[in-house]
């Protein structure tokens, strides 16, 4: 992979499963039409990067209205995956269940669509933990290219 990615990934069997999807949905509170995050395919020992994945699918909430005839995954969505994803790492983490809000997103860019039939990858890696807040860089990947990048904060609330 490039060295413009978050880190490397190629040794990462993304066959692998680290949590199950309903080991995600224990954890993360969405639900339904908004969980974006399938499971996580693996986390570093430490706890600070991970990967996780996104089916896109052709009967999602949003494929008649996204675009008709061209559906494209909204943006705003692919940042909700991102912010499952370093959610999920930060109750890894935590030594307690907490409830973790989606407080900043910054450095947001987008570079290529998501299509359904495409398979979102979401990569992350922290920059900042502390106790009640943390700040992690995230990048979304379909078919080897960079589809979105920014930098997520959550913190508990």
């Amino acid at each position: 992979m490039p060295s413009a990615f978050l880190y490397d990934w190629t040794n990462i069997d993304l066959n692998a499963v680290a949590l199950t999807p309903e080991e995600v949905g224990r954890m993360n509170p969405q639900a339904g039409h908004m969980r974006q995050i399938d499971y996580l395919i693996w986390h570093s020992e430490d706890r600070c990067e991970g990967l996780g994945v996104k089916h896109v699918r052709e009967d999602e909430f949003w494929v008649p209205g996204h675009i008709p005839g061209r559906p494209l995954l909204p943006g705003v969505l692919m940042i909700e995956a991102a912010a499952q994803v370093c959610s999920l790492l930060y109750k890894l983490k935590s030594p307690e269940p907490r409830f973790i809000g989606f407080t900043r997103c910054d450095d947001v860019a987008f570079r290529d669509q998501v299509v359904p039939g495409d398979t979102l990858y979401v990569l992350t890696k922290e920059v900042s933990y502390r106790p009640k807040r943390f700040i992690s860089k995230a990048q979304g990947v379909v078919n080897g290219r960079q589809a979105f990048e920014a930098t997520i904060t959550g913190m508990v609330m």
